[in-house]
């Protein structure tokens, strides 16, 4: 008695297509990880961080921690050092001004006063306040980079420490 209307050889031929195909579409992870946003935001952020926009900045740190902060120190050639830092739990919006010839602005805005922004070794007196938006000076992006950084700050965000 046939309980199958598709021949035998036919339906051999889709069960194996079937089987080598199942291991290629599971093998893809839809979500990334922690370390994995992590690792892209931090890649991100230093390979598109424009230091030419301050020609007095000796050197720069930027950098997304594990415990969901980012932080940024800027030290200039003589010696003055400026420091901001923000929980990304308080993060509420990221935009992207375009500016002048090759570097443009990435706006970041918190929530409220929860950005960290310090002097230290500044001729004028040193700096210890807050603020709701931090501008920094980017190379041109293309709107996908733009839209994965924020997608990462999110996926921070949400993780809810």
């Amino acid at each position: 008695m046939q309980t199958s209307l598709m021949p035998v050889g036919k339906k051999a031929l889709i069960i194996a297509v079937i089987s080598l195909l199942c291991p290629f579409f599971g093998g893809f992870r839809p979500v990334m990880t922690d370390q994995e946003w992590l690792n892209w935001g931090n890649r991100m952020l230093n390979e598109s961080y424009d230091a030419t926009a301050e020609p007095k900045l000796k050197k720069y740190e930027m950098i997304l921690t594990p415990d969901h902060f980012m932080r940024l120190r800027k030290t200039y050639q003589q010696g003055k050092q400026e420091y901001y830092s923000f929980n990304i739990q308080r993060f509420a919006a990221l935009n992207y001004l375009p500016g002048k010839a090759a570097t443009d602005t990435l706006e970041i805005k918190t929530q409220a006063d929860d950005i960290i922004y310090q002097t230290y070794e500044d001729p004028a007196g040193d700096i210890d306040s807050m603020a709701t938006r931090w501008d920094i000076p980017i190379k041109k992006l293309p709107p996908q980079r733009v839209d994965s950084l924020k997608q990462a700050l999110l996926f921070l965000k949400g993780k809810g420490l």
